[in-house]
């Protein structure tokens, strides 16, 4: 494995106006630390960088929907994340934010170093303007129908269905986000990259240059959009809320937030090595560093297009090696989504999964949307945890610590004469270093976190094959050389898991006593001829890397998910608009009295149905209701109803109702009665 040894890995600045949920996990910041911690495990120099995006327009939506500041947001929501992150242990060099000053200066400073070379080109346009608010409808601001897939809450920056990147001028039947209102089209001066003067570098770069080795999924798209023809991109935004354009004439602009956002991974890397006393340069500007994205498919135009051409522009930067970008990650077949509350949210899960954060590491690499949008499913989760995590490497490290406490109150002991399963065994171990790495390093995670559970499956097999237990009655000494292989598998263990189950290799190490007495293995160790846990060394007492987890528990998890979709249904519920008016004469038509069921029962062959005998005060009558699968009949016998009597018969399946029960419903769903206020009104009465 021959490595540049400079290293600069950025991972996607999340937005501030949420907590970070599984999808941006899945996506982006698992597959990242996967690979940072491999990547310093074999002796590189990784400066891993991240921040919080506190530019975007969804803040100033979220900010104004809560009235409050977009600054009270980004404060809130920055702090959430941030140590969302390190309590999930992903181990970023630096995380920053866009609202730091630094950022500030960087951003602007890299727009003024644009703007004195000549790389912008102003123009004057009409954009979409809400009059009622007094502003510019940017990105967000404005949703409509999207011109290419016929999505109508398309926004004004992007499609989330087909993953287009829009201008709000692009979109059909537009609306103003604030207000509802059509907008209007207004002029306004704004500059732009051209991203066509930077269409043939990057058609040499990457369709005719050494970008074969991206993903398909990123290649093609970077493809799509070059042999669609490129064209001049906005970097400038009329908005009250992001870093001002620093150039005279353009008071009340700021950057626009996908020419801001990227320059934040290199005022991050500034404020890292300002902060540990290195040069951050060599990180952005020396050709051996190898500069690697990972994001998500939705931001693929960005990384490839937008900001190589930005930094090719400055000049002085290195270009990104690869671009690994996932698909997306659907929940319980579903697509996620933070603005209806489906998503499993990271602060939620750390909360109710307490220190089972590699849980999620694992059921999220395991089924990580490399090449296809996946599914996260509570129930693949407990399968991942209990019949791989639990039953094969926690059952592998339970036997052979237990056994080794049994047998040799806990000290390694020292082997004889190897068979020949015992040599095939040991070179099985050296090998998977460099199979664990070649996935790795072709950004392969979920074939790589299964290459670490074979060697568990190895550790298995191994013990389940020569039986220790048994042998230790006939045959002592060989009995030390299988504990003594088994203990050298679970000391390869400790160190190859720790990229993909980091809390788990630190309590393997502990077990192990490894890192204390003079043990310590690193990743070359492992394909070496060294002995990772010698003769003689005393290990610790068993304790459980994972626990099963129980039926109940998953349960919960989805009641918790489906109490969240009602929730939200229920915030967005849309009243019903009023009907066409009608004069008192058409009222006085409906015949409207009080009622009370004397009988209820189901209507054979019919889940919605139930059977009532109403006394409407002038007759006992049939009135077929569809409120079954709300209510039971003895729930409903001796309610007091509204009853509409002058409604012309209807037979349903064979009965004849007579009239209609007035219901409604309740925000969240629920049928209720619309009943008399006074329980003591008599039946017959009219309701007026």
């Amino acid at each position: 494995m021959n490595h540049p040894k400079r290293y600069t890995i950025t991972a996607a600045l999340p937005y501030t106006n949420g907590p970070i949920h599984i999808g941006h996990l899945a996506g982006v910041y698992v597959p990242a630390d996967i690979y940072v911690r491999y990547l310093r495990l074999t002796g590189n120099d990784v400066a891993f960088i991240c921040g919080s995006d506190e530019h975007g327009v969804p803040i100033t939506i979220k900010a104004k929907k809560e009235g409050v500041s977009p600054q009270d947001i980004v404060d809130k929501y920055h702090a959430i994340i941030k140590k969302s992150f390190e309590d999930f242990g992903i181990t970023f060099d630096n995380y920053s934010r866009t609202s730091a000053k630094i950022h500030h200066d960087t951003a602007q400073e890299f727009f003024k170093t644009l703007y004195d070379k000549g790389e912008f080109i102003e123009e004057v346009t009409e954009q979409l303007y809400d009059e009622e608010a007094n502003q510019f409808l940017a990105d967000r601001f404005v949703t409509g129908t999207c011109p290419k897939c016929g999505n109508e809450e398309a926004y004004g920056d992007q499609c989330e269905r087909c993953g287009s990147s829009l201008n709000a001028t692009d979109l059909i039947n537009p609306k103003s986000a604030i207000t509802g209102n059509v907008p209007t089209l207004k002029q306004t001066k704004h500059w732009f990259l051209p991203l066509d003067k930077h269409e043939a570098f990057l058609n040499e770069w990457i369709l005719k240059g050494h970008k074969k080795d991206w993903k398909p999924n990123v290649y093609g798209q970077v493809k799509s959009w070059i042999d669609d023809g490129l064209r001049p991109r906005a970097v400038t935004r009329d908005l009250d809320w992001g870093i001002p354009v620093p150039i005279e004439g353009a008071e009340g602009k700021v950057l626009y937030v996908w020419f801001d956002a990227p320059i934040g991974y290199i005022s991050s890397t500034k404020e890292w090595a300002e902060r540990v006393g290195k040069d951050w340069e060599p990180y952005w500007k020396d050709k051996d560093t190898k500069l690697v994205h990972f994001i998500g498919k939705d931001n693929i135009v960005f990384h490839c297009i937008i900001f190589p051409s930005m930094l090719k522009a400055e000049g002085s930067f290195i270009l990104p090696d690869n671009v690994p970008a996932n698909e997306f990650l659907n929940l319980e077949g579903n697509k996620l989504s933070t603005s209806k509350n489906w998503a499993v949210w990271l602060p939620d899960y750390l909360e109710d999964f307490p220190n089972q954060q590699d849980v999620l590491r694992y059921a999220l690499t395991a089924n990580a949307p490399e090449t296809k949008d996946n599914d996260f499913t509570w129930a693949d989760f407990q399968a991942r945890n209990n019949n791989e995590l639990v039953a094969i490497f926690g059952n592998f490290i339970n036997r052979v610590v237990v056994l080794t406490d049994k047998y040799y109150n806990g000290i390694v002991p020292a082997p004889s004469e190897f068979s020949q399963v015992d040599e095939e065994t040991l070179a099985s171990i050296k090998a998977y270093p460099e199979v664990i790495a070649s996935s790795i390093e072709r950004y392969r995670f979920r074939e790589a976190g299964q290459e670490l559970m074979n060697l568990a499956r190895l550790g298995n097999k191994y013990l389940a094959d020569e039986e220790p237990w048994k042998v230790i009655k006939q045959d002592e000494e060989r009995t030390k050389t299988i504990m003594f292989v088994a203990l050298q598998i679970a000391a390869a263990l400790a160190t190859l898991s720790e990229p993909f189950l980091p809390f788990t290799s630190d309590k393997l190490k502990a077990i192990l006593s490894v890192n204390s007495n003079g043990v310590e293995n690193d990743w070359k160790d492992i394909t070496s001829n060294k002995t990772l846990l010698p003769a003689g060394h005393n290990i610790g007492k068993a304790e459980l890397l994972f626990s099963k987890i129980e039926d109940d528990t998953i349960q919960k998890q989805l009641e918790k998910l489906e109490a969240s979709k009602k929730a939200n249904e229920a915030a967005n519920k849309k009243v019903e608009p009023q009907k066409d008016t009608i004069t008192y004469d058409d009222f006085s038509k409906l015949d409207l009295r009080v009622g009370t069921i004397l009988e209820a029962e189901k209507m054979p062959k019919a889940n919605k149905l139930l059977v009532l005998k109403v006394d409407t005060g002038i007759d006992v009558r049939t009135i077929v209701s569809g409120i079954a699968e709300s209510f039971t009949p003895e729930e409903v016998v001796g309610k007091k109803v509204t009853v509409l009597v002058n409604l012309a018969p209807r037979v349903l399946r064979g009965v004849e109702s007579q009239g209609m029960i007035l219901m409604t419903e309740t925000a969240d769903g629920k049928l209720v009665f619309v009943n008399p206020e006074d329980e003591n009104v008599s039946n017959g009465l009219h309701i007026s």
